[in-house]
């Protein structure tokens, strides 16, 4: 998605494409794929190389802002774009159990 968005970003996108939509750049004009990309590496990275609970704790935290705004952006797929979206749901569905299970890692 984040390289569909690079291409969306040069005109290479022809269609209609959630990556075209507003939605598609929440935070700082930045397309959601990029975060994304930085979100799952950062918990792979705390998951895997971290020890110290504060970390896990921000992880956790991170999560969870991660799962709201995937609410907001599943409700924007549904009714608002209405567009179809594999990888948004998949996407969405990865980040809803993120928030679920990284407390268990704690």
């Amino acid at each position: 998605m984040l390289r569909k968005s690079i291409r969306a970003q040069h005109g290479e996108v022809k269609g209609p494409s959630v990556v075209k939509s507003p939605r598609a750049k929440l935070f700082a004009g930045l397309p959601n794929a990029l975060f994304g990309v930085l979100y799952y590496a950062g918990v792979l990275a705390v998951t895997w190389l971290a020890h110290a609970r504060i970390f896990f704790i921000l992880a956790e935290a991170v999560a969870l802002f991660a799962a709201g705004t995937s609410v907001y952006l599943a409700y924007s797929l549904l009714f608002v774009t209405k567009r179809e979206c594999p990888y948004c749901w998949t996407a969405h569905a990865v980040n809803w159990s993120l928030a679920l299970i990284l407390p268990w890692l704690v």
